[in-house]
């Protein structure tokens, strides 16, 4: 059982067993019901590794749907996530969050597919700056902007057009800010779990999260006569309605 995740029976924490036989300590305190769920999968339960797909499968291909913007690839990474997470599982040892841990294999997939698409195209160029000032929040809600409130026909059409608007806008912002933004704005994560998630110092997260705010403001000026200011103060009444969960039509 070296390697296998294992809960504390009097703390309910999850830690692993080391080569020496002892309990290895883990970083975050995990819920009961998530200590739960990974030993049924490395027990090798059905029913758990459905209850995994159901609970993670809607918002990993809503993830990736953003950062590949092309929906059969997006498909097809969503289901070599879970078939890397079933192979993989038995590592786990409760070092991160469950989420943590099942965002970072969909990142690392999300990026083996891209290098397989831009093998022979132009070098990315260094992207990322020393910045001490305000990550320049966008003044709006993203995540907001992109769900689906469901109201009238008339305002659920202005919403999902206001939608089409933004995701066109964040398919433009060069790919390694545009992850950033996703993670943060849309799935609503701390900076530290961002940078665990993509291997980075916290210093990057920002930089590349202010970098990405900015390119998404100005594309989305580019559209929206409201985000044509400089620094806007308030996001217009009509696209504010527009924002405040995770998009759930993706999902």
């Amino acid at each position: 059982m070296n390697g296998a995740a294992v809960m504390d029976p009097v703390t309910g924490t999850i830690g692993g067993f080391s080569k020496a036989g002892g309990m290895t300590a883990s970083r975050p305190e995990l819920p009961v019901e998530e200590v739960a769920l990974v030993a049924a999968l490395q027990a090798g339960s059905e029913d758990a590794f459905r209850q995994l797909i159901s609970q993670f499968s809607g918002p990993l291909y809503s993830l990736l749907l953003r950062s590949l913007a092309d929906p059969a690839d997006a498909a097809d990474v969503t289901q070599d996530v879970f078939i890397k997470i079933f192979r993989s599982v038995g590592s786990f040892h409760g070092d991160s969050s469950l989420r943590t841990w099942i965002y970072r294999i969909a990142m690392h997939e999300a990026s083996n597919s891209r290098r397989w698409w831009v093998r022979h195209k132009k070098a990315e160029v260094t992207i990322d700056g020393d910045s001490n000032e305000d990550d320049g929040e966008l003044n709006f809600s993203l995540r907001d902007t992109l769900a689906d409130h469901r109201e009238s026909p008339f305002e659920s059409a202005r919403q999902s057009q206001l939608r089409s608007v933004v995701e066109a806008a964040l398919r433009e912002v060069p790919e390694s800010f545009r992850t950033v933004v996703i993670l943060r704005e849309i799935e609503g994560m701390a900076y530290d779990e961002i940078a665990e998630i993509l291997n980075i110092h916290i210093g990057t997260v920002k930089s590349r999260l202010m970098r990405g705010r900015a390119a998404l403001r100005t594309s989305l000026g580019a559209r929206l006569p409201e985000f044509a200011q400089v620094a806007p103060k308030k996001m217009p009444q009509a696209a504010a309605k527009a924002s405040s969960a995770t998009s759930k039509e993706a999902r």
